[in-house]
């Protein structure tokens, strides 16, 4: 069962997979609602920090990645709309779910958001998209389980 709780963590570390689907999944295995949700918030931490922390390296290539390629890629402009429109605080709350913790944090930071403004708002998004993603699989397994007849019992 320890096996689990790894996977989970490691998957909450890997961009673009990250805790808005492994948290589910390891419900979804009949693991602890409660410590999945902090093992994915740790496990998304984990990585979010050192691209906060490094960003000035990360950008430097960022920018020669994207200049060899010759224009921003849908997610980057998307991100920086939204950093546009709502702030730090509105990238970070909505980029989970848009584009994902890390390319919201590095836009922020590019946008000029402070790295410690964009590490408070990202943990905070971050728990409150855990709470309610863990809450409501929690809540609504049983009624999945319940209308998907070919899937095992928990």
């Amino acid at each position: 069962m320890l096996y689990k709780y790894l996977l989970v963590f490691v998957g909450a570390a890997i961009p673009w997979i990250e805790v808005l689907a492994v948290v589910p999944i390891g419900i979804l295995w009949g693991l602890s609602p409660a410590i999945v949700m902090i093992v994915g918030f740790l496990g998304n931490m984990v990585t979010l920090v050192p691209v906060v922390l490094a960003f000035e390296r990360l950008k430097g290539w960022y920018v020669a990645r994207r200049q060899k390629q010759g224009k921003p890629s849908k997610s980057s402009v998307r991100a920086v709309k939204l950093f546009q429109k709502y702030g730090v605080i509105g990238l970070a709350f909505l980029g989970p779910v848009l584009l994902g913790t890390h390319i919201a944090a590095f836009i922020g930071m590019a946008m000029g958001a402070t790295k410690q403004g964009m590490l408070f708002w990202m943990a905070i998004s971050i728990a409150l998209w855990i709470l309610v993603i863990g809450i409501l699989t929690a809540l609504g397994f049983d009624l999945f389980v319940k209308k998907v007849p070919f899937l095992p019992d928990p």
